[in-house]
């Protein structure tokens, strides 16, 4: 039973940071009906961004850097760091996306795959990140919250609810919240919806889209921030920015949205969670050798039964 509950605590942190990273996915398809290849790399900005953000504010504050600061710090490099994402979102969405906006979809594909490459290259220069993998200073205590002991003797076995799990989940949940009553409870939550079902319908409205579509891929590039910094802060090793870890990440990421429906804000929310309990309840009970690999195929049955996710839904054109 422990064992069963200290893997459920990781797959609920885990799919907390699928779901956000999901999000930005999701949003960016259901505006402009193309996957933008690029958010992995958001990713990575936030990651790194929080670390170089850290070993500057950190010394200027008078804590080192293998000092655990006040809870506040953590909170200024995490809004700093959702910030400078969301610069870089806007940049990307304004120069690379929006003269495409009538072209081809290959071109807009091809584009992005591009834009990817180009931050993943520019992360690794000496000057920005570097090639080198770095250590993330430790802005939240690793600390315990809940110890609990289950049998006696030599068979005993501890749960242990971390704090950095608590402060992922409950990080992750605030902003999956803010993120459902901006979409679905505000006016530019409409003016999204608007220009997802029809841009020019919506303009026609009188609806600004190219200040709605640069909205997304900002909301969606500081939910990728978010989601970096979190991932630091559970993992404090700090792969380079070229990574394979990163592409996969994001490639799980994708699959989650994929997975609950692309293009719905609940689905890729539900779909991190279910590839994360897959990947993580399989590792643990078959073999952490193919939790990749549980993954995957879970989206090609998915792909199998239901085309267009768990919570997506089948469009009808008339012609």
């Amino acid at each position: 039973m422990s064992d069963f509950a200290q893997t459920l605590i990781t797959a609920i942190a885990i799919g907390s940071l699928y779901a956000l990273i999901a999000l930005g996915y999701t949003m960016v398809y259901g505006i402009l009906k193309f996957i933008n290849f690029a958010h992995s790399d958001i990713v990575v900005l936030g990651a790194w961004g929080s670390y170089s953000l850290s070993v500057r504010i950190l010394p200027a504050l008078g804590y080192g850097l293998n000092e655990v600061p006040p809870v506040w710090v953590a909170l200024m490099i995490l809004l700093l760091a959702m910030i400078f994402c969301g610069a870089i979102g806007f940049t990307i969405e304004r120069l690379a996306y929006r003269p495409l906006r009538r072209a081809p979809r290959l071109n807009v594909l091809i584009t992005a795959i591009g834009v990817s490459l180009l931050l993943q290259n520019v992360g690794q220069l000496s000057f920005v990140f570097g090639a080198s993998p770095q250590d993330m200073p430790p802005l939240l205590s690793d600390r315990a919250l809940a110890t609990f002991s289950f049998g006696e003797g030599e068979s005993a076995r501890q749960l242990v609810i971390g704090m950095v799990d608590v402060v992922i989940f409950a990080t992750a949940t605030s902003l999956m919240l803010i993120m459902q009553y901006l979409v679905f409870h505000t006016q530019l939550g409409v003016a999204m919806r608007a220009v997802s079902f029809n841009t020019d319908t919506a303009a026609l409205m009188g609806i600004p889209v190219d200040r709605v579509v640069s909205f997304t891929f900002v909301l969606g590039s500081m939910l990728a921030a978010a989601a970096g910094f979190l991932i630091v802060m559970k993992y404090p090793s700090i792969s380079q920015p070229a990574h394979t870890i990163w592409v996969l990440l994001g490639l799980k990421a994708f699959v989650a949205a994929v997975i609950g429906g692309i293009g719905n804000v609940r689905g890729a929310v539900l779909g991190g969670f279910v590839i994360a309990f897959v990947e993580q309840f399989g590792a643990f009970y078959v073999s952490s050798n193919y939790r990749d690999v549980y993954v995957f195929t879970l989206l090609i049955l998915i792909l199998l039964v239901k085309p267009s996710g768990l919570l997506g839904s089948t469009l009808r054109e008339k012609v």
